[in-house]
């Protein structure tokens, strides 16, 4: 008897880059960038990862869109920024070309710029909005790393920032006539696909904020320095990875890419402050996210809080012994914002709606209503 042959799957042996002609698309007179929609959804999911995580903190949901719309612009130039000063030769250098600077479709945002300056931006928001800006940043901080992942897939649809040349089965497949194909590779060259290594870092690091978070409650700036250090200790070996040009700087002996510099220096400081935050955060309640006398007022009331309670305790208080009607939530309900002109009328309709609600025998409210008489000389049966 023969044995049934095996059966084989076809394993793909590299990954296609897409046409050239899906980079971008038209809609009537506009143009539109695969790159520039990938980077738009990532900033879209995070603002809504961003959202649900502030609420939990104890914030409004809605003021992460008042941050919003100063930390996102202030971060896409702060990003091009970067990329422009750390790549100077294809705009400053001999056959650099000035035009190029704004056209960010084309793909070149730096996340060392995008980071900095959108902390500017992220401040000036949180300042108008009364929030303080750590609490802002360790809920933003997954929503970013997020983002981020999203974002790299903008370059796949460009065909840009892969690796060194690889015989893995998972290899990237580069157009020869890209102008980014190494003029010394081969037709049919497969290289390292870094910015699918860099969106799979990217997604496991959220996980592993969200976890964190969840189990040990990183506040105080903790969470973004977190981040910090999760994403540039990937960022180290997938940018030493990387073959597209760059500015490389020798330190120590050593020649690396000025990314991989950067990635150490910014890896070394995070750690650092993380370690030294947790220290001094060790023991401490867990602070508001606004700034001191900046709490929202419907909050306050919404909530129940302390302060709330005690307020309404006190106008209770003084209004049980004006009208002596003995029942101070109803008074309370009943007008708590009640103004001075308007305080006797209110009064008189919260006693009046206690008596007849039967709550209480009337036999015991006549005396109280007497004495109520007695101490209001303006009042008429």
């Amino acid at each position: 008897m023969n044995a049934a042959p095996a059966l084989s799957l076809p394993v793909p042996a590299s990954i296609p880059s897409p046409p050239a002609e899906w980079a971008s698309f038209s809609l009537g007179p506009l143009t539109i960038h695969l790159y520039a929609l990938c980077i738009l959804l990532g900033i879209i999911l995070a603002l809504w990862l961003t959202q649900k995580r502030f609420a939990r903190y104890g914030g409004r949901p809605e003021a992460v869109w008042d941050v919003a719309v100063w930390a996102v612009p202030f971060g896409i130039i702060g990003g091009r920024l970067y990329h422009v000063f750390s790549s100077p030769d294809a705009y400053f250098g001999p056959d650099g070309d000035l035009s190029l600077i704004p056209q960010i479709w084309l793909g070149g945002l730096g996340i060392w710029g995008a980071v900095a300056l959108g902390a500017v931006g992220a401040w000036i928001g949180c300042r108008r909005a009364g929030i303080r800006l750590s609490a802002f940043a360790d809920a933003a901080a997954p929503g970013v790393l997020l983002a981020q992942a999203i974002g790299r897939w903008g370059n796949w649809f460009n065909q840009e920032l892969y690796g060194a040349p690889t015989d893995l089965p998972w290899g990237l497949e580069i157009d020869a006539d890209n102008p980014a194909f190494p003029p010394s590779a081969e037709p049919g060259t497969l290289f390292h696909p870094t910015f699918l290594y860099e969106s799979l870092w990217n997604l496991a690091g959220v996980a592993l904020l969200l976890l964190a978070d969840r189990r040990f409650g990183l506040r105080g700036g903790r969470m973004f320095w977190l981040y910090a250090a999760y994403y540039t200790l990937g960022r180290v070996w997938i940018e030493a990875l990387r073959i597209d040009d760059a500015e490389m700087v020798s330190l120590f002996g050593i020649t690396a890419r000025l990314n991989v510099w950067v990635s150490i220096v910014v890896f070394l400081a995070s750690v650092a402050i993380l370690v030294y935050l947790s220290r001094r955060l060790r023991g401490a309640g867990t602070p508001s996210v606004y700034l001191p006398g900046r709490e929202p007022a419907a909050d306050a009331v919404g909530d129940g809080t302390a302060e709330a309670k005690a307020t309404g305790a006190e106008g209770n208080s003084g209004a049980g012994s004006t009208s002596g009607t003995g029942d101070d939530a109803d008074v309370h309900g009943a007008d708590a914002s009640a103004t001075p002109e308007n305080d006797r009328g209110n009064l008189s309709e919260t006693h009046g709606s206690s008596v007849t609600s039967g709550s209480q025998d009337p036999a015991k409210a006549e005396p109280r209503d007497s004495a109520s008489r007695t101490q209001s000389p303006g009042h008429r049966p």
